[in-house]
């Protein structure tokens, strides 16, 4: 994880220029005090008109400096902020996007759209706001308490002691809300997530009639924030009258032992009209130290959320020396390949080759191993035992970007992105991508029919997850979308589930035409597997069958069982062909 002083360390140059303007600033405010003392002593006391011009002057070129570089320092305070937010932003994304699928198999999106979104948002503020104002108020307090006890030592004593109690209260308040802020963040991220399932599971809820449900269930969620953020008030209520009583009565106190001493003849009407100038800009920075707490305990807050997330790392083999192959053929091996996931055994010694051009089919009952395959071919994880080749190279000794552009997937859980239906097909290949080969991958997939007849063609913009759209043309766009990327691998994974026996006829008779890809296809038809040179059969993670359609019909066991469930009595000649 790159630190917050990585990213402060990158922009030390406009850091450096905001600080120095800064300085500049509090030292015109420390010029203040002293212009108004010589003005009271001099011109009002000693009745000498002739310097008020030039004083009054001083007054004004200070609160022109004064305003022109406090908008230079928090402006540049402010984009450095938002850069070093963007730039955590995005480490933080791709950091996200290069762990392997077993991370996203037990976190939720909610949580992390909260730690991308939210949490930077209140980390970035540190290095911005919390920052400008933390050294702010640090060099405003010293430079004023060296000027008043440079007017009378024994008066000054008094801040002193003021700043020191509401120092150490806002010592106290961080250790008090650091644990309510932890709280409040893991709690925001548990809303997201209730929030963000039920919108993109919108239509199943009001199928369900499980409005009610969800809104108590939210409610929950949003009971215990609001309780959080109220336990949050109580403790900020407790300290923030410390700081407010001190900003208050402290002027008052100074002024009136200040009065002694300038009846006693211990200070100049100036010095004390200096004096308590400099005391009343010494109470926002105690009023402050509340807020720069608050601020701070939260930001520290999510930055251990955050911290959390860099902790994770990919599961998947880092070859230090990947090789990189000027083509993929297409051979595909399994050799003794199995899989364990949570403790649990996924995959059991599975084994298969597929030549370059040829096809394989794997049926097997829910829940057998078939989509683990795919994965494991993609290198969302990598085997517990056993090896993945292509063109026999380990996959594990190429680069991960090169084994994951070798195949185009068509997933069984179909996701379209919310853009145009151009976009969505040429996904795998967006830089070069010609309209024509667009066109012709939606006629493979029989869906150029469908786009055709909508209003804006290819430039249809579809909903979230390809909302407006049938279960079967979101389907043909996912199968249009692989065939356009023209990779050696084509994987189906139960892509025709939801097309209907001619449209799925059609399509395999395209895909049949397509003689320099290998094609591994994933279903529960019979259809869709019967034409492979090689269809397996899985059971509890191993392959229980294989061979050929008529192969396996002949052996009368699982896939002869399956065959009969969907289409009845067998062909006798077919069975003994």
């Amino acid at each position: 994880m790159k630190t917050l002083g990585y990213y402060v360390r990158k922009h030390w140059a406009t850091y450096t220029m905001a600080i120095v303007f800064m300085i500049i600033a509090i030292g015109l405010d420390m010029m203040f005090p002293k212009v108004t003392e010589i003005i009271v002593n001099e011109v009002i006391i000693k009745n000498d008109l002739s310097r008020f011009p030039m004083l009054l002057g001083a007054i004004l070129l200070i609160g022109v400096g004064r305003s022109v570089f406090g908008y230079i320092r928090e402006f540049t305070f402010d984009r450095n902020c938002i850069t070093i937010g963007t730039e955590m932003r995005k480490d933080l994304f791709d950091h996200i996007q290069g762990l392997s699928l077993d991370y996203f198999d037990d976190s939720n999106t909610g949580e992390l759209m909260a730690r991308v979104k939210d949490d930077i948002d209140k980390i970035y503020n540190l290095v911005g706001m919390v920052a400008m104002r933390g050294m702010e108020v640090t060099l405003n307090s010293i430079l004023i308490l060296y000027f008043m006890f440079s007017i009378n030592v024994p008066l000054t004593f008094l801040p002193l002691i003021f700043m020191i109690i509401c120092g150490a209260t806002a010592i106290i308040m961080e250790k008090k809300l650091d644990k309510v802020y932890d709280d409040i963040s893991e709690e925001n991220a548990e809303m997201t997530t209730i929030a963000e399932e039920n919108l993109a599971g919108v239509r199943t809820v009001k199928a369900f009639a499980r409005e009610d449900y969800e809104i108590k269930k939210f409610s929950v969620h949003n009971k215990k924030f609001y309780q959080l953020n109220m336990m949050e008030t109580k403790a900020l209520i407790k300290f923030y009258p410390v700081f407010m009583l001190s900003g208050t009565l402290l002027p008052v106190a100074c002024a009136v032992l200040g009065g002694i001493a300038v009846i006693k003849g211990n200070m100049t009407l100036g010095s004390l009209t200096a004096y308590i100038i400099y005391v009343r800009n010494s109470t926002w920075p105690m009023e402050e130290l509340g807020w720069i707490t608050n601020q701070f305990s939260s930001s520290i807050a999510s930055l251990k959320k955050i911290k959390k997330i860099y902790d994770e790392h990919s599961t998947l083999y880092n070859n230090p020396s990947p090789i990189h192959l000027d083509r993929i053929k297409g051979n595909v091996n399994f050799n003794h390949v199995s899989l364990n996931l949570g403790g649990k055994e996924i995959l059991s010694d599975v084994s298969f080759t597929v030549a370059a051009g040829k096809t394989l089919g794997i049926m097997g009952e829910t829940g057998s191993g078939k989509s683990s395959i795919i994965n494991l071919l993609q290198r969302f994880y990598d085997p517990s035992k056993g090896t993945i080749s292509f063109d026999n190279f380990d996959i594990k000794s190429l680069e991960l970007e090169q084994v994951r552009s070798a195949s185009a997937v068509v997933m069984q859980d179909v996701f379209l992105f919310s853009d145009t239906i151009e976009e969505n097909i040429r996904m795998g290949r967006r830089e070069d991508m010609t309209m024509e080969e667009i066109k012709k991958a939606a006629e493979m997939a029989k869906a150029s029919d469908f786009i055709e007849k909508l209003d804006d063609s290819y430039s249809t913009v579809i909903g979230e997850r390809g909302v407006g759209l049938s279960g079967g043309q979101k389907q043909r766009i996912s199968i249009a979308r692989a065939i356009s990327k023209n990779a050696p691998i084509l994987v189906l994974d139960d892509s025709t589930s939801a097309l209907d026996m001619e449209t799925e006829s059609e399509i395999q008779k395209t895909l049949d035409t397509i003689k320099s890809t290998t094609r591994i296809i994933v279903a529960h038809r019979i259809s869709a597997v019967k034409n492979a040179d090689e269809i397996i059969y899985l059971k509890n993670g191993k392959i229980a069958e294989r061979g050929t359609h008529s192969e396996l019909l002949r052996k009368k066991g699982l896939y002869y069982d399956t065959y009969i469930a969907q289409y009845g009595e067998t062909d006798l000649k077919e069975v003994s062909a």
